[in-house]
């Protein structure tokens, strides 16, 4: 690794802008964006997927290894990522820094405390916790109805044993008994709110926007009403900073901010996109697990938001993905099997009609692993080149930036100015942007909304939300709701199970099939794996 300062330095990023955490990972201060407004944007380019497979696509590692690739082939460009959450990293997922020699260093810091962003975030989530019950337990001012109290708790861990407990037990000292639960901090709104915040001002008006609960004459409660915006974004005054790393060539990266994308839009911080634009080229930005939910909503969200446009799609797939999408089960994924890749090829083909209505050009990533047949990948080829996009056999893993000259080669031809294509207006009512996505992007037949959702949608229009974009909260294990339907799914129902609203963030989310906001730890977490030596050598974390 090279220390922080020489890749600074080719941002041409001065010291005073600059707060280091050791030797090789550094803040840069938020408000250097504001010096950048005169600056022209470089393209956007956003990496997906097709939908995930417990075998692992290597979208993480393609966008590392593309923004090298680009560099290689003279392209000034800066890699922006998501941090990783110590839930996924010590669970079934892993870390998320990349790998082979496609990743971002130094990766243990980084797949496990970093700079302290997420549990910046966490603080602030629960100090609103606390101060909520410390105002109820000491004379209610504001009458909140502890029946509707929608605050819970939060912690950057898979712990489903607190997705539903009961607090306030012991006595009237430790206040008033009343169930309560527990989401992981990448699904808390305040992560959303930092990673979509242009400054410290756009932080705290949008922290005191917080619905907390609802008062005995049923009128909303928000952050601003118990004052306590403030003390949150004095906890978030460092984190609301992008974290500068390094690839393992030497490219710059931007690694900020870490909201799901199943539970929440899924994508790193505004802040962080826009600089990068600024400073590069090309920005290869990552959006969260298949193009049908962190593509969608940083499209028809954040984008909007962030008053940008990607110039184009990378699609990143894999045989062995479109194998198991085709019926091929885990133990014989590494076999040849045509019929299969045939079969799940379809699910390719749905996401690439999919990018397409936004007006993206679309570039797959064939990620080759040693394992696929010259066959298999011939026929992926022939199949893409039948849909009229283009087709790049990505090596990044393997080779680094030289495995990924012919993706950054399409890449770079593929980028354009579009003229940008929202799938809904934002007048639309919610339940009508719903079924938009459900039908546009999900191919389902038609929406059911359960009793619960419906009486959310009432809450939601009486309080005058229903102008807010969606964001949906479902499986992505699969372009539907049910985690069981690989491939191509259509003319299903897609079920609506609840509705709530993140006003602080700007979005409605709604909830499907048995979405949680708490994961579980598997059988076997990766934990397991993971130790340090004496000499503070840690193994087993990516």
């Amino acid at each position: 690794m090279k220390p922080i300062k020489e890749i600074a330095d080719q941002l041409e990023l001065k010291d005073d802008i600059l707060y280091p955490y050791g030797h090789y990972i550094a803040k840069i201060d938020h408000r250097f964006l504001k010096s950048l407004e005169n600056h022209e944007d470089g393209k956007l380019i956003l990496v997906t997927a097709v939908t995930p497979t417990p075998a692992g696509e290597g979208k993480t590692t393609t966008s590392i290894g593309l923004s090298m690739s680009l560099n290689r082939i003279g392209k000034k460009s800066i890699v922006t990522l998501r941090e990783p959450s110590l839930g996924p990293t010590l669970g079934l997922k892993g870390g998320a820094t990349g790998g082979g020699r496609s990743r971002v260093l130094p990766s243990d810091e980084i797949n496990l405390h970093f700079t302290g962003d997420m549990h910046a975030v966490a603080s602030a989530h629960n100090l609103l916790a606390a101060v909520l019950d410390s105002h109820i337990k000491h004379g209610n001012e504001l009458k909140i109805d502890i029946t509707r109290v929608f605050w819970k708790r939060t912690m950057d861990m898979n712990d489903r044993a607190l997705r539903s407990i009961v607090i306030g037990l012991g006595g009237s000292a430790n206040g008033f008994p009343r169930e309560d639960s527990f989401i992981i901090t990448a699904a808390s709104e305040v992560m959303a709110i930092l990673a979509l915040s242009e400054n410290m001002k756009d932080l705290k008006e949008r922290l005191g926007k917080i619905i907390v609960a609802l008062d005995a004459d049923r009128k909303i409660v928000r952050i601003s009403d118990l004052g306590i915006q403030g003390a949150m974004a004095v906890l978030l005054k460092d984190a609301i900073n992008p974290n500068l790393v390094q690839t393992t060539e030497g490219t710059p990266a931007l690694i900020h901010c870490g909201p799901f994308a199943n539970i929440a839009h899924g994508t790193n911080s505004i802040i962080a996109t826009k600089m990068a634009m600024k400073l590069s080229e090309y920005t290869v930005t990552e959006a969260g697990f298949g193009a049908d939910l962190g593509a969608e909503k940083f499209i028809d969200f954040v984008s909007r938001v962030g008053g940008f446009y990607p110039n184009a799609a990378v699609l990143v797939a894999t045989v062995r993905a479109l194998k198991y999408h085709g019926g091929a089960n885990l133990k014989n994924i590494h076999e040849e099997n045509l019929e299969a890749l045939k079969e799940g090829f379809k699910n390719l083909r749905v996401h690439v009609e999919n990018l397409r209505k936004f007006n993206l050009p679309v570039v797959v990533a064939l990620n080759r692993f040693s394992t696929d047949t010259e066959k298999e990948i011939a026929y992926v080829v022939k199949e893409c080149e039948k849909l009229g996009v283009r087709v790049a056999v990505s090596e990044v893993f393997k080779k680094g930036s030289e495995g990924g000259v012919e993706l950054a080669k399409a890449v770079a031809e593929a980028a354009k100015d579009v003229e940008p294509a929202y799938l809904y207006e934002m007048n639309d009512p919610v339940e009508k942007k719903i079924e938009i996505l459900a039908k546009e992007i999900y191919r389902a037949g038609r929406v059911e909304f359960s009793d619960t959702a419906k009486n959310a949608l009432k809450f939601i229009k009486k309080h005058g939300f229903d102008e807010l974009p969606v964001i949906v909260a479902k499986t992505p294990k699969s372009i539907s709701h049910d985690p069981s339907l690989r491939g191509a799914p259509e003319g299903y129902t897609f079920v609506v199970s609840d509705l709530f609203v993140s006003a602080g963030a700007g979005f409605v989310v709604a909830l499907s099939g048995d979405i949680n906001l708490m994961p579980g730890l598997p059988k076997k977490p990766n934990a397991l794996n993971m130790d340090v030596d004496d000499s503070g050598n840690i193994v087993g974390v990516s």
